[in-house]
């Protein structure tokens, strides 16, 4: 395969780690209306203009479990949560439920001494740390039969994360190596913004700068500037060198800064208040999908419009840890979260026990779940991705399944055949609805804007739509406002669509996920004026309370 080839084909795998496209759609093309504007959005501007114009709302609560908000965000400040029982930076629980100066939120992966988690392992790399502990050593022969089962596993794994760190170490060479020989094209051309033009008039007999320039041909050709060029590489080393240095590296310790016990999924208290992080980028940008204020003419207008964000960090670069989520429901839950973002995922699971009875409390307490489906191309019907609505104890007369939760793949905003996202997770049982998760504008620290690509980007799409829903009705239950939604999904009519990851195979729209559709706020506020409430007095007044600043009642998963 020739170099241009390779970069481009490699970059192609990429647009789930923030790289925005060189070509793209209106800024906000999210809220826009398919019939009205030509875009697949929510049709959140019809939304509010149509069903909601004039209606009262209530405040809701939405909780974004990530990587970390900049709440001091031009866009974003106006619309945080903030813990009416808490004064800030006193060093004192003021409210008494375990965490001091939890203001905005809590930070599960700091440590008291206020160093934050930054990079850490993959799931599959803990695991295969943990069992080569037991198993390095060891003789086979003398082990039991559930050993051997466990150090056929350890073996089968071990050489998974072997494998994909080799094959990272390559990328990232690869990476390194067509950065640097941009560079020198530039040097040589002697200009700091090239151009298409320069590249096609650019001669040399150096086999390096003849393959950068090959590069350069295709990605200009695009549209996109030489600053794009070098961006988009540069994201290729970064994500590479992510891979190869910490997140399939066996030895590496992120966690001993946290300073809990780790081996108890159920100890509570730990962290810190540090709700934004070393790298906020992702979370801020989820928030700002959500709720980042409207109308007020800085920068883009988030789905929901009566919304206040609550930050919780337990997402770092790499794997989040069940323990972690686990705890980050319960906190969100217990004080007074409506609706909780979670925008990650990962292909193993290390205590899902824990992370199930989280998500059975938020059942219990009438909170809905949005999750992302997942940037792998895979089909969630046969691949395994955590955390999931499927509950691993289910108990003879226990729930199966979370009444309370949504699953979310990533639409583009590319019509006919490339709607589907290219690296979209997809399944006709497990990926309940799809929304706009492609060249999404919002919210990055310290002020600015950017675009990016990822079921991400579509979750909070989803939860946006579901806060202004509970936010006009609020005597819907987290169960109603989840079968609103699935029932109002709309789609192209015999709509087929490419399978993410391949190209060639044409599929209905049906196989791809539950509904077989998009959601739209505008039919979902419909929809939702002809439903009657069940939502029980104690949870409204529980979620009025906690949104007005008066006290909530704690409870434990």
């Amino acid at each position: 395969m020739k170099m241009k080839s390779v970069i481009l084909a490699a970059l192609a795998v990429l647009p789930f780690v923030g790289i925005a496209q060189l070509s793209a759609p209106p800024e906000n093309w999210q809220h826009l209306d398919k019939m009205k504007d030509g875009y697949f959005g929510v049709s959140a501007d019809k939304m509010y203009s149509n069903v909601l114009s004039g209606k009262k709302s209530e405040t809701v609560i939405v909780a974004v479990i990530d990587g970390g908000v900049d709440w001091q965000h031009e866009d974003l400040k106006d619309v945080m949560w903030t813990n009416p029982g808490e004064i800030p930076g006193n060093g004192i629980d003021d409210d008494n439920n375990g965490y001091v100066d939890d203001v905005y939120g809590w930070n599960f992966i700091g440590g008291k001494d206020g160093r934050n988690v930054d990079k850490d392992q993959l799931e599959i790399t803990r695991i295969v740390a943990k069992y080569n502990k037991q198993f390095k050593n060891v003789d086979v022969s003398k082990l039991s039969g559930k050993e051997k089962k466990d150090y056929n596993r350890y073996k089968e794994l071990e050489e998974i994360v072997s494998k994909k760190q080799t094959e990272a170490g390559a990328s990232l060479q690869l990476y390194r190596g067509i950065l640097e020989s941009v560079e020198s094209l530039e040097k040589k051309i002697g200009k700091s913004e090239v151009t298409l033009e320069d590249v096609q008039n650019f001669k040399t007999d150096d086999p390096q700068l003849t393959r950068a320039a090959q590069v350069m041909k295709g990605m200009l050709a695009e549209g996109g500037t030489s600053k794009d060029v070098k961006e988009q590489i540069q994201g290729g080393v970064d994500y590479f060198s992510a891979q190869a240095e910490f997140q399939y590296d066996i030895n590496f310790d992120g966690r001993s800064v946290v300073g809990d016990n780790y081996a108890d999924s159920y100890q509570r208290y730990y962290g810190n208040a540090d709700v934004k992080g070393p790298d906020a980028s992702h979370g801020s940008h989820v928030a700002g999908i959500i709720a980042a204020s409207r109308g007020n003419s800085l920068g883009m207008d988030g789905i929901a419009n009566n919304v206040k964000i609550m930050a919780i960090r337990c997402v770092p670069d790499g794997d989040e840890r069940d323990k972690d989520v686990a705890n980050a429901i319960i906190y969100a839950v217990d004080n007074g979260a409506s609706i909780i973002n979670m925008s990650f995922g990962k292909g193993y699971s290390w205590d899902k026990e824990a992370v199930d009875k989280a998500v059975k409390y938020a059942m219990k307490n009438d909170v809905l779940l949005v999750h992302a489906a997942g940037n792998s191309n895979q089909n969630n019907d046969k691949t395994d991705n955590f955390p999931n609505n499927k509950f691993e104890k289910k108990g003879l007369f226990g729930p199966k399944k979370a009444k309370n939760w949504i699953e979310v793949g990533a639409l583009s905003w590319k019509n006919g055949e490339d709607m589907a996202a290219t690296f979209s997770n997809y399944g006709k049982e497990n990926v309940d609805l799809f929304a706009p998760g492609v060249d999404i504008y919002s919210t990055i620290p310290e002020g600015g804007y950017a675009r990016f690509n990822g079921t991400s980007m579509a979750s909070p799409v989803v939860a946006g739509v579901a806060a202004a829903i509970r936010s006009y009705y609020p005597d819907l239950s987290a169960v109603q406002v989840k079968d609103i939604l699935m029932s109002s999904t709309t789609m192209t009519a015999n709509a087929k669509v490419k399978v993410p990851g391949d190209d060639e195979t044409l599929v209905p729209f049906t196989d791809l996920c539950v509904t077989g559709g998009v959601v739209n706020g505008y039919e979902a506020a419909k929809k939702a004026e002809k439903v009657k409430g069940k939502r029980k007095k104690a949870f409204r007044e529980r979620a009025a309370a906690a949104a007005s600043g008066k006290s909530v009642a704690k409870g434990r998963a």
